[in-house]
């Protein structure tokens, strides 16, 4: 892994424990997108016609990663166009679950265009608590994020798919923006009906870029309208003939941000995914067990059997300003302070964030 990180030429400078804010810049990307640009600077609209096979090829790289057929994949520049593109052809008929203090981009969507929402609160008891709302409400749609952003809770996937085997016909609509790339997920063997999230921070992609995955089964639960040249892939005669997916794709797909998106996975593909899963899995039990003893995370957080890779610790504007001068790159949230550690992280380097928690005490 020593040869990995050194792609990652901040590392040699900071503690960076703040994937799930921005995902980090690496060598090998870096060299993609400048060879990228330079054939545009040369080549001009020459360039950009070759190069739109990459988008079909970043389309075919996502379907592999994540089992998914391609058919079934929207490119998006980000999770929130997405989503609200999509929610233009939903029944407004739908009954919605939402998380209390879920991601904004998730839960402002629905809202705003009048669906009957209903609430639980994110609790140690968060999957026995949706099971409850959906019996009781009478949800149809469940709408949620994997991995929470303040806390960083993570949605048991197993329990979705014992949801879905009661509930065969309820719609669970999930953004794995704080999730994708920390682990191996088979979209076609989960629960999850649509699986969208944005490609910069843990699949380390840069802005620009994300995608949209379905099942076969939800196509008839929606009338969407967006079109555009590009959803016809710029043929006139295909006005009204091209597949679902292709709605959320109404304009031009920039190469170089999809091609990033391609660039990294394959990246993370490399080093792999099995590789990936277990080193994060590593680093959560050990964040978890030494902040725990510094008794810095929240009681529902430390009462759950598994957890990310992102804790949202006890700590004021002093912690902070403390963590930064000694070169911990991380974020406040909440009341709080977010620490978020990937694969290029060691428990050294956790354990030097305690080791600075513990000189301000």
């Amino acid at each position: 892994m020593q040869k990995i990180i050194k792609e990652f030429p901040i590392l040699d400078q900071y503690i960076y424990a703040n994937t799930a804010a921005y995902g980090i810049l690496y060598d090998g990307l870096l060299d993609w997108r400048q060879e990228h640009d330079l054939d545009y600077l040369i080549g001009g609209s020459n360039f950009k016609m070759k190069s739109l096979k990459l988008i079909s090829d970043t389309r075919e790289t996502i379907g592999r990663f994540f089992n998914c057929k391609t058919d079934n994949i929207a490119l998006i520049q980000n999770f929130s166009i997405g989503l609200n593109l999509l929610l233009e052809g939903l029944d407004r008929k739908h009954k919605v679950l939402l998380l209390n203090d879920d991601y904004p981009s998730l839960n402002w969507p629905f809202e705003s265009r009048g669906f009957d929402c209903k609430y639980i609160d994110i609790t140690e008891h968060v999957e026995e608590n949706i099971l409850v709302a959906i019996e009781k409400e009478k949800i149809t749609v469940l709408a949620l994020s994997v991995v929470q952003w303040l806390n960083g809770i993570k949605i048991d996937l197993s329990f979705l798919k014992k949801l879905k085997e009661l509930y065969p016909d309820l719609l669970i609509i999930a953004d794995g923006t704080q999730y994708c790339g920390t682990e191996s997920f088979d979209f076609e063997d989960s629960a999850i009906d649509i699986l969208g999230a944005s490609g910069y921070k843990w699949l380390l992609a840069g802005s620009g870029n994300g995608f949209m995955l379905f099942k076969e089964r939800v196509k008839p639960h929606f009338n969407l309208k967006a079109i555009g040249y590009n959803s016809a892939n710029a043929v006139l005669e295909n006005k009204n003939s091209f597949r679902f997916t292709k709605h959320l794709e109404p304009g031009h797909l920039d190469t170089l941000a999809f091609g990033s998106l391609k660039k990294s996975i394959d990246f993370l593909t490399t080093i792999g995914m099995q590789k990936i899963s277990a080193i994060n899995k590593d680093l959560s039990h050990f964040a978890f067990t030494e902040f725990s003893k510094l008794n810095l995370l929240e009681d529902k957080v430390v009462k759950r059997n598994e957890h990310s890779t992102i804790f949202t610790i006890m700590g004021n504007q002093k912690l902070f300003d403390h963590l930064i001068q000694n070169d911990v790159i991380c974020s406040q949230r909440g009341n709080g302070i977010r620490l978020s550690f990937h694969f290029y992280n060691t428990t050294k380097n956790i354990s030097k964030v305690v080791d600075i928690i513990k000189k301000l005490r």
